[in-house]
């Protein structure tokens, strides 16, 4: 079920890294990196990377494209190839999906607990929860229960000792 104006598709696997080499070269500063094997650094920010190391990676996301690319044509009952197709990383509507065959119908919310409560076999209103992540501010920051770690974050950034002392407020 998807809204006629949400966003869907994007099949495709992306994997992006920074080099901050030019603007390490540039502060004269250095990385270094001690590890147990050759690829253990991959990915490094701090120096280009190469050619073995492209090939690994490379390697890596084609085989997690592949395995998206199975499962939409397994969930979805289309040929691999017509999955191909639309596997480009481009984003559709959920008209567009509609019409591609990426979604069986359009709805919202409601459509789509309905649709579940029949697939299954729930009789009657369904009842469902709505999970919201509680909210936290700067005052939870200084305050609450990570007030600690806060504390610690901060003294390593600025190489201070961390306070021992900690405020705390009923509620907090």
């Amino acid at each position: 079920v998807a809204n006629p104006g949400s966003v869907t598709g994007s099949i495709g696997v992306i994997l992006q890294m920074q080099n901050y080499q030019l603007l390490m070269d540039k502060l004269g500063l250095r990385a270094e990196a001690i590890k147990s094997g050759p690829f253990k650094d991959t990915g490094s920010p701090f120096r280009e990377m190469g050619e073995r190391e492209r090939a690994v990676l490379q390697g890596l996301v084609d085989d997690i494209f592949n395995q998206f690319v199975q499962a939409v044509a397994e969930g979805r009952s289309l040929e691999t190839e017509a999955v191909l197709n639309l596997a480009d990383g481009r984003i559709y509507s959920g008209r567009q999906a509609l019409e591609l065959g990426m979604v069986n119908q359009l709805g919202g919310y409601r459509d789509a607990v309905e649709l579940a409560a029949n697939l299954g076999g729930i009789v009657g209103e369904p009842k469902t929860d709505v999970w919201k992540r509680p909210r936290r501010g700067l005052l939870d920051l200084l305050l609450g229960p990570d007030a600690d770690a806060a504390s610690e974050l901060v003294s390593r950034a600025t190489g201070a000792a961390a306070s021992p002392l900690r405020l705390v407020l009923p509620g907090w």
